[in-house]
Order: C-alpha cells, then structure tokens, then sequence
C-alpha cells in the first residue's frame, strides 16, 4: 500500500487550498480512505473521511462546513478542498486508509498505512 499526498504550501487566512492523495496497492475492494492532521507536540486529529463502496463522508467539528473531501476512484485519488482557512487549520496533513469502509472505525483506527504528510501554512 502507497499513499502519496501533494499540494500543500503556503495560504492566507480565508483563502483556500485543495490536497490530493494517490493511493496505489490497496489490497481491499472496500475501504475508507482520508485526512488526518498533526501539529508539533499533538497527537494526529481526524479531519474528513469518505468510504470507496457508498461514498460516505465524515468529518471533524472543526472542520465541517469548511472542508470538503471528495474522490476520484478511476484515478485513485482523494482530495481534500480546504476552504476559508484559519489560523488553527496549519499542521502536516496526512492521509491514511483503513480496511473496514466505514468512518468511525476510520477515525478511531490506529490506521497502518499512511502518506508521508504535506505542509498546510496560513499566514493572517
């Protein structure tokens, strides 16, 4: 299993920035695949999820209403449109993927399969 994320960088308070993540030898026909976040010092925070068989997303309070996941399973991908970003939202976002396609057993997973992280900054 490989997961690579890209497009993070640099924004200022309320603009916003959309992430990908390619996903390459997941091994189920189901799963729940998404977005965590960490910062220095803290634990990794669930940020949005989707399942691959219904499409069902989840997301974190912080988050809700602001982000958006969505998915492109021809190519394997799954975004993340981060919109109207605030200065709590920089932290090295993550993906992961978990076997059980189904969003609270994502976010409570301690997953085994992560991306290497992208950098999310915001300037105010």
């Amino acid at each position: 299993v490989r997961l690579v994320e890209s497009g993070g960088g640099l924004v200022q308070t309320g603009e916003s920035l959309r992430i990908s993540c390619v996903a390459s030898g997941l091994p189920w026909s189901d799963y729940a695949i998404g977005w965590f976040r960490q910062v220095p010092g803290m634990g990794r925070e669930g940020v949005a999820c989707i399942t691959s068989n219904y499409g069902r997303t989840e997301y974190a309070a912080s988050v809700e209403g602001r982000f958006t996941i969505a998915s492109d399973w021809a190519k394997d991908t799954v975004y993340l449109e981060m919109s109207s970003l605030r200065p709590g939202d920089p932290a090295v976002y993550y993906c992961g993927v978990d076997q059980a396609p189904f969003c609270p057993d994502f976010f409570r997973s301690d997953l085994n399969y992560w991306g290497q992280g992208t950098q999310v900054t915001v300037s105010s």
